[in-house]
């Protein structure tokens, strides 16, 4: 942001600063409005001495040369009016009109001071205003050169007038005096202005800092991790971030458009608000936002003393809060699963062998195995968790491989139906179309196994129970992979459970399937949705597409 330069009183002379090149100074509309108004004062006070001259008989003015009087006043109303161009069209430059206006004021006021009969008249008094705002509007820079043009025009004046108006006796005394007046009030106009220039600066120097502090403040607050609002004594927002806009479906408002009020947009908050301005020690319980369905924690902080003059209110996402909690929860029970599972595998391994061992020896003795049979099944199953649970905890690396989705389809289910001895006829696979796609083939082999199995187990199991369906996006940049039965469905207040780690609702089932579904998903930069529809169950896999082709 650029701002204006003013001139150091070290580097510009006080007495003549427009025989100097490095006196330019860029000056501000400040700057030109403020010689536009003391033109006026010129012109003002041009027109009242000639509407004086006029109209009033009692006066000294133009007492010795009265037509003399009219052609100065006349003159200096001329020259004010046409100043009041050039000031417009700011030629010429901003130093050289106020010295011409000033200097142009000496002249015809002396003029006219020897026009009424000299000192007597009391004009000379006028120069006195006419310094002094031009020290101010020049701040300082030429006061004194003012001053002493002044001085010397009044000097001339009363030697002029001594040697050409009979009987005058020169007041040389009363003119010295004016003239000390002269430059005391040049003086003071220029340590005033240099008082004003400092404040200008400093303040100057507080609106960009205050300016720089806002912004800063602004990032800090889009940055923050939670909604934040801003609300004044009346209720309206004045602010907030883009986690809050997030949470409370705001869309992003032009500067034009008129400030939201909260009773509005939340009313629930904005009486949450107002039971917290009667009693700031309220505590109140989680609140449930009816257009994102987030459940948030509110705080209330008062912007000054009187918490009715404006009051900062903060939305934490208690979502957000839980899958922190839950990712810290399963970082450790992944190290402490571990650790178990290595402890586990030895003993169970020995079980295993141990029950294989008396099997054979039952069959040799024609025996009945039923016992046997069910120690091994579990310790099978023992197994399989173990072998789930350091999976879980290893979180293999992707070896991603470019190949034909609809191709990997047909060999895998021709496999899946041939293992888990099932009919072809279960499995429809729909849409011919191939898509290439870039994806860690034994992770995805592992994903649908799990997903097909769950699908088998609770659908009809009839012909046709199962589809299996490939699709592109509209912009053919992700390929859809559903498979969905005609089954009875996930229970839609289980369906955010779905994918939680240990949850499963089969009686055999470890509830690590569809978790470790999700994560292969995640690793191979894709994902795995349950998709809500009227009937049966549906899991959507989005992955990248490499290439679209027909």
């Amino acid at each position: 942001m650029s701002t204006p330069t003013y001139p150091s009183r070290n580097k510009h002379s006080s007495f003549w600063p427009l025989d100097s090149a490095a006196a330019a100074v860029d000056y501000t509309a400040q700057h030109w409005r403020s010689l536009y108004y003391f033109n006026c004062f010129r012109l003002v006070i041009g027109s009242s001495l000639l509407i004086i001259f006029w109209e009033s008989g009692f006066t000294s003015l133009g007492s010795y040369y009265s037509s003399l009087f009219l052609y100065a006043g006349v003159g200096h109303v001329f020259f004010s009016m046409l100043f009041m161009v050039f000031i417009r069209l700011r030629f010429p430059g901003f130093d050289q009109q106020l010295a011409i206006q000033v200097i142009s004021d000496i002249v015809f006021f002396s003029v006219m001071l020897y026009a009424s009969g000299g000192l007597p008249s009391g004009l000379g008094v006028l120069l006195l205003v006419s310094l002094a705002g031009a020290g101010l509007i020049s701040r300082g820079r030429l006061a004194l050169f003012f001053a002493s043009v002044a001085t010397i025009s009044l000097l001339l004046q009363e030697t002029y007038s001594f040697w050409t108006v009979d009987f005058y006796s020169a007041q040389y005394s009363q003119a010295g005096l004016l003239s000390m007046a002269y430059f005391a009030v040049a003086w003071l106009a220029h340590r005033l202005a240099g008082h004003t220039l400092a404040s200008e600066q400093l303040a100057e120097e507080r609106g960009i800092d205050l300016a720089n502090m806002a912004q800063v403040n602004q990032l800090v607050i889009q940055d923050l991790q939670e909604g934040v609002l801003v609300v004044d004594k009346h209720g309206y927002i004045r602010q907030r971030n883009s986690y809050a806009e997030r949470l409370l479906d705001f869309n992003p408002s032009t500067e034009k458009a008129p400030l939201p009020k909260l009773s509005d947009c939340m009313p629930e908050l904005a009486a949450r608000l107002t039971t917290w301005q009667g009693d700031s020690g309220t505590n109140f319980d989680l609140l449930r936002l009816m257009h994102s369905n987030a459940l948030v924690r509110t705080r209330f902080l008062p912007i000054q003393a009187n918490s009715r003059n404006g009051v900062v209110i903060f939305l934490e996402d208690m979502g957000r809060v839980q899958v922190q909690l839950q990712q810290l929860k399963l970082a450790a029970l992944g190290r402490l699963t571990a650790n178990i599972a290595h402890e586990i595998r030895n003993p169970l391994s020995a079980i295993n062998h141990a029950a294989e061992l008396l099997e054979e020896e039952q069959l040799e003795n024609n025996t009945d195995s039923r016992l046997v049979r069910i120690i091994c099944d579990n310790t099978r199953r023992l197994n399989k968790i173990v072998q789930d649970v350091l999976q879980l905890n290893r979180r293999n690396i992707p070896k991603p491989d470019l190949f034909d989705l609809h191709e990997f389809m047909q060999k895998f289910l021709e496999e899946f139906c041939h293992t888990e001895k099932i009919s072809g006829g279960a499995f429809v696979l729909k849409n011919t179309n191939s898509h290439l796609i870039s994806f860690d083939r034994d992770h995805l082999h592992q994903i649908l196994w799990n997903l097909c199995r769950n699908a088998w187990r609770y659908c009809r199991q009839k012909n046709g129970s199962i589809n299996i369906e490939l699709s592109a996006s509209a912009n053919e940049n992700n390929v859809y992979l559903d498979i969905v039965d005609d089954g009875e469905g996930v229970d839609p207040l289980q369906i955010k459970q779905i994918f939680e780690p240990f949850f499963t609702t089969a009686t055999g089932g470890t509830g690590l399937g569809l978790y470790i579904a999700r994560e292969l998903c995640e690793t191979n930069q894709a994902s795995l949705d349950y998709i809500e529809d009227m009937g049966g169950g549906h899991f959507r896999i989005i992955c990248q597409s490499s290439q679209s082709c027909l």
